[in-house]
Order: C-alpha cells, then sequence, then structure tokens
C-alpha cells in the first residue's frame, strides 16, 4: 500500500509544479490531467485496501478518468480557439480576455 500512496503523492506533486511553474496552456492541461491521475490511482488503492470485494473505488476511477477525457476535450477546445484568436497557448500574454 505505501508504495502506492508514495507513487500517487510524486505523480500529484509533479502536475502541481507543473501547472505552478509552466506558463504553456497544453502544459498545463497534462499537468491537470497527471493530477487526476494521481487521485483516480489513490481511489483504487484505498479500495482494494478496505473493501477488494465491492469494487467502488475503481467504479469511481472509472467515472472520473470519464470526467477527466471531457475535460480534456473542452480544455483542447478553449485552447484552440485562444490559439487561433492570439497566436500563442502562453498565458502570460493572455490577458485581454477581461472582457
Amino acid at each position: 500500500m505505501t508504495p502506492v500512496l508514495v507513487l500517487s503523492g510524486i505523480l500529484f506533486a509533479i502536475g502541481v509544479f507543473g501547472v505552478l511553474t509552466r506558463r504553456n496552456a497544453i502544459t498545463m492541461l497534462v499537468s491537470v490531467e497527471i493530477m487526476m491521475n494521481a487521485a483516480n490511482l489513490n481511489l483504487v488503492a484505498f479500495s482494494r485496501l478496505h473493501e477488494p470485494k465491492l469494487m467502488t473505488g475503481q467504479t469511481f476511477a472509472i467515472l472520473g478518468i470519464g470526467i477527466a477525457a471531457c475535460e480534456a476535450a473542452v480544455g483542447l477546445a478553449l485552447i484552440l480557439a485562444i490559439y487561433r484568436r492570439f497566436s500563442t497557448t502562453d498565458v502570460d500574454h493572455l490577458d485581454l480576455l477581461k472582457g
């Protein structure tokens, strides 16, 4: 159990580091996906530890994967629209979205 939690913590830390340090919108979206995968790994690990026959953690992980896929599709659509409008995906240059 401990190696799985350590791996999940490392994945989450990599995701947080990516979101906080990168300025490219696509890299930030990938970092958020890494954080969601770490959360799904925790769900499965704790489900296997406490109630291995119920598979509730696996069910929630599948639901989380579906939500992550929808989030990625919407995020990429927004990034494409921003790139077509401003010709950049650098979030520091996108201060014109104020309205």
